[in-house]
């Protein structure tokens, strides 16, 4: 499996297919294992470029963990991309990924075609219940990847399972912990907050979240990122976090036209 290294280390990925480029980025914690269900599909029409994050998979882990944040992964995606030479390309990205790549369609929008931004960070308006839980999430007495995945994967296909079995293994070592918990850690603080960011995407955005997510909710998340990205179509699928683990042929029916479309445009 290919890798390059950067400032944070040695950051692996997986690489399918040919044309276009499409980024996969996955959530906190993961790997890039989690979008195994649409990948065939996907590298179809495009070179899909699915990385670790620094941690997780089989890249280096970072030599501060507990110092990680937000801002950290997006610099590393940032360093991704120069390290590749990659010409502009589309991203999916969920959770942490979502919030990520829509802060690079924000900031940089020549090096972003088209966003699908899955069930993403950053568009919580956080008050006193939401930072509470996040204080414990980035504590010891934090849920456990496990327990918390088995919370927001609503439809257990064979993909969601497996996810289910990393975050009870190699996601529950303890380097992976403090590296989780510094995450959490940082989504409740002003860097993690994409509400006024995302009023400056320009490029084509689909906005894919779950009725049944527990972590990031559809109705109030989902709403207040439709509001910030107003030009941007905005779809609830019947599953939890994780629609292209949990739903994948519903994923790809929207997913695979809003793509072709960018691609026509």
């Amino acid at each position: 499996m290919p890798s390059i290294t950067i400032s944070s280390g040695s950051v692996h990925y997986s690489e399918y297919g040919q044309g276009e480029p499409l980024v996969l980025l996955h959530a906190n914690p993961g790997d890039s294992l989690d979008f195994e269900a649409v990948i065939p599909a996907l590298s179809k029409n495009y070179r899909v470029l699915a990385l670790d994050w620094p941690g997780y998979g089989e890249s280096t882990k970072p030599e501060r963990p507990e110092l990680a944040t937000v801002l950290f992964f997006y610099d590393v995606l940032r360093e991704f991309l120069a390290e590749l030479a990659l010409p502009s390309a589309f991203f999916i990205g969920n959770s942490i990924g979502g919030n990520v790549a829509a802060r690079l369609a924000s900031e940089s929008p020549e090096l972003v075609r088209g966003l699908v931004l899955v069930s993403p960070g950053g568009f919580t308006p956080h008050n006193v219940m939401s930072r509470s839980f996040c204080k414990i999430q980035g504590s010891r007495f934090s849920i456990s990847p496990h327990r918390f995945a088995s919370m927001y994967l609503k439809r257990r296909t064979s993909t969601a399972k497996a996810m289910l079995q990393r975050a009870s293994t190699i996601q529950a070592t303890n380097a992976c912990i403090t590296l989780n918990r510094s995450m959490w850690r940082s989504f409740s603080r002003p860097e993690s907050d994409l509400r006024e960011l995302a009023l400056n995407i320009k490029a084509p955005a689909l906005l894919l979240f779950g009725k049944h997510d527990l972590a990031v909710s559809a109705n109030k998340d989902g709403k207040v990122a439709a509001k910030s990205m107003p030009s941007a179509e905005f779809v609830v699928l019947p599953c939890g976090h994780a629609s292209f683990a949990e739903a994948p042929e519903l994923f790809l029916t929207e997913v695979e036209p809003f793509l072709q479309n960018c691609s026509n445009a």
